[in-house]
């Protein structure tokens, strides 16, 4: 009989099966990393917008708040659309803690401008002076409010007798604005220095007046003041 030939069986390279599940456990240990990360990553993501959108959410409510109290406020200060009549002291002490209150939530040089014109009503020029010296420093930029409170700062220091912080005020309200104020603060300063009994100062201050602002409502007033000197 042949002899039956047997045939060999390779035997398996164990090293290399194991090297090649070593591979595959680090793919996927590698793909299990990712995944953690990515999850990591979007979670993250998630709150940030979380936060952003709450942070936004607040700054409107605040906005909302401030605007509301601000038109209360007015209400107040103005004396309008109001269900009980309320004296001047606690008229204007009340606009002072709504103006504050928005203020306080939202600042703007409008609402410092009115917590000052309230506290100048109820005789509290210190306080008054303060929020107006703070005003015309944060706000030197806005060219609608600041030469306004130059104006009440001017008013104020009159009150109080200070003739020449009057007169430096008013030198700043006519270097602060356009010629809308201009003409205000050299017809102020003119009857400051005129009281003062510094005539010819004040006759420059009239001069320059009808010079240069003809259309002014104090031009008669300054022509009739050059007039008299004559």
């Amino acid at each position: 009989m042949p002899r039956v030939i047997k045939k060999k069986t390779k035997k398996k390279n164990v090293g290399v099966e194991t090297e090649v599940a070593d591979r595959l456990f680090g793919i996927k240990d590698r793909l299990k990393e990712k995944q953690k990360t990515v999850v990591s990553y979007g979670v993250a993501a998630a709150a940030a917008l979380a936060i952003i959108a709450g942070f936004t959410f607040y700054q409107y409510s605040e906005a909302e708040n401030a605007r509301r109290l601000e038109y209360e406020a007015y209400k107040v200060y103005y004396n309008e659309y109001q269900k009980q009549p309320l004296s001047n002291q606690d008229r204007y002490q009340k606009a002072v803690d709504l103006f504050q209150q928005a203020y306080n939530k939202k600042k703007s040089a409008r609402l410092l401008l009115y917590i000052a014109s309230a506290q100048m009503e109820l005789g509290k020029y210190d306080d008054a002076l303060k929020g107006l010296d703070q005003l015309t420093k944060d706000y030197s930029g806005d060219k609608d409010i600041t030469p306004l409170a130059y104006q009440k700062i001017a008013d104020i220091q009159l009150k109080k007798g200070n003739k020449a912080e009057a007169l430096k005020a008013l030198d700043a309200l006519y270097k602060s604005g356009g010629s809308i104020y201009k003409d205000l603060a050299l017809i102020e300063s003119a009857r400051v220095m005129e009281n003062e009994g510094k005539k010819e100062e004040a006759l420059a201050k009239y001069k320059e007046l009808t010079d240069k602002f003809k259309d002014s409502p104090f031009f008669a007033e300054a022509q009739a003041k050059i007039t008299e000197k004559k």
